[in-house]
């Protein structure tokens, strides 16, 4: 069965935001506690922060090893910043920085930290996806599909699933997530590439979208990381789910075959619906920003959750740092 891309559009948000650390008061480094299977990296990446940026603040090299139950402080994007100007690896004024360069954003006025995906799921133990679809209230095709998932196929233990938002926690949520997470394998693949705010600002140029909000919004998203996966299965720079790209390669790209494993690929497909969510939107950025995290149709149909109120802030407050 083929789930039509409107019935996605209403059933799931179509991008979600990466998973960041918990909101905590302004200059506050939270402590994390090493668990099994972590690298440096997936720490920082988990944080939506640099590698460079942990390891620095930490006092680490980027390449060292982090041991099993040892704690990893990670900090806003402030005292992160903060660290790295001490350490001399960024100008003491963001603005100085080389434009080419992936900058490293403060944090934003409104906030010191970015709200949690929403309907981010790790499969447990005893879990099926008919089961997970039945008690969230949505289809098994529906699911599957904006998953990346084979409908009629077993669903592993550890893999990171996006639920419907809102919808009430699977009977087996509170069950002690896996230590080790699986990634479906499906459009468009995590790829090790960074890219950078000029990337994608030439990107958004080309498709008549403003700069600033899709460089900040990827800023946001990753961090200008293709690697980035969050734990709602969003992928690449702009996290693109992989039910979205099918729905962009399908009804946006304009016959453009985008390469699933391409960095620069992830921010066209981020930016053309992007786009479209602007057009629908009547043009109202706040609206596609929110859009863009929430659900245009759920926007509609429920107004703004209180952390999609966090996460347009946050966008817009980043917007000063590519551009205006």
């Amino acid at each position: 069965m083929i789930v039509s891309p409107r019935r996605l559009l209403v059933l799931f948000p179509l991008f979600c935001i990466g998973l960041l650390i918990p909101a905590s008061p302004a200059s506050a480094a939270v402590a994390h506690t090493v668990q099994p299977g972590e690298t440096l990296w997936s720490i920082a990446a988990a944080n939506n922060l640099t590698t460079r940026t942990v390891a620095v603040y930490n006092g680490l090299s980027e390449d060292a090893q982090v041991v099993l139950g040892s704690t990893v402080m990670m900090p806003t994007t402030v005292e992160g910043y903060a660290a790295l100007q001490n350490a001399g690896l960024v100008p003491a004024d963001p603005a100085a920085a080389a434009p080419a360069a992936a900058p490293v954003a403060a944090a934003p006025t409104t906030s010191a930290a970015a709200p949690a995906p929403q309907g981010a799921y790790t499969v447990r133990a005893g879990d099926t996806l008919s089961a997970l679809a039945a008690q969230t209230g949505t289809s098994v095709d529906a699911m599957a599909a904006m998953n990346g998932l084979d409908p009629a196929g077993l669903l592993l233990e550890g893999t990171v699933i996006k639920l419907p938002g809102g919808a009430p926690a699977p009977a087996h949520a509170s069950a002690p997530a896996p230590a080790t997470t699986v990634v479906a394998d499906a459009a468009p693949e995590p790829t090790p590439q960074q890219v950078s705010a000029v990337d994608v600002q030439n990107v958004a140029a080309a498709h008549g979208v403003s700069p600033s909000l899709a460089a900040a919004i990827a800023w946001q998203e990753s961090g200008f990381n293709n690697n980035m996966v969050s734990s709602a299965n969003a992928r690449g720079v702009m996290q693109v789910m992989p039910g979205t790209w099918d729905y962009v390669q399908e009804n946006l790209a304009g016959g453009q075959a985008l390469d699933p494993n391409s960095a620069t690929d992830n921010v066209h497909a981020g930016v053309m619906y992007l786009k479209r969510l602007l057009t629908d939107a009547g043009g109202d950025e706040n609206a596609a920003i929110a859009g863009y995290y929430q659900g245009l149709a759920s926007v509609r149909e429920r107004g703004l959750y209180d952390d999609t109120q966090q996460y347009v802030a946050n966008v817009q407050a980043l917007r000063s740092r590519f551009g205006g």
